[in-house]
């Protein structure tokens, strides 16, 4: 099971549960939607430390770089599946079924292993997250709600259609008119 880098250094720097809505934790400056994941606190962490760093040090700009690119993998994974979800016929639910705050709940406590095993599987199995992506929980609410909504292997079946595991130079979506031949 993928987990968090517990090398990271920034993963232990002391985070507060109590933020401020502005800090940008998930994807945008004033996105409300973010869960006290290990992965919202390592990005806090390093807008922490960043800020307290002189700007014109070399370490700010990398440490500024590393949190624009992490900001911009999750725009792109959240931006995979959004696609999608709306290729599944979710057009007017997909930013609400990707939604995932504070308040989240599972909504079946039994769905939890197989919500787990296909997020797992989507992983393993197909490229909807970047090869150094660390799963995050975020996506564990969403894979749940799918599981409700009985789409979830259909999901799965739409991601290994547009987001193949193949090598990393080959990496990107597919065209959607072979996807959509592709998927029974």
């Amino acid at each position: 099971e993928q987990c968090w880098d517990n090398n990271n250094p920034y993963a232990s720097f002391g985070a507060t549960l109590a933020r401020d809505e502005e800090q940008n934790l998930w994807s945008t400056p004033h996105d409300v939607t973010h869960t006290e994941a290990d992965d919202d606190r390592v990005l806090y962490n390093m807008i922490v430390v960043r800020n307290q760093l002189d700007k014109d040090s070399e370490e700010w700009q990398k440490l500024n770089y590393d949190i624009y690119t992490l900001r911009q993998t999750r725009k792109e994974v959240r931006s995979r599946w959004k696609h999608i979800l709306e290729d599944l016929g979710f057009q007017k639910e997909a930013d609400s079924l990707l939604s995932v705050t504070k308040l989240s709940i599972i909504s079946d406590s039994q769905n939890m292993s197989k919500a787990r095993d296909i997020l797992l599987k989507l992983s393993e199995e197909t490229n909807i997250f970047p090869t150094s992506w660390e799963l995050s929980e975020r996506y564990l609410f969403v894979v749940d709600r799918l599981i409700a909504l009985d789409a979830a292997d259909e999901f799965f079946r739409m991601a290994s259609a547009v987001y193949p595991k193949r090598d990393r130079a080959e990496e990107g979506p597919r065209p959607l008119q072979s996807v959509l031949a592709a998927v029974p």
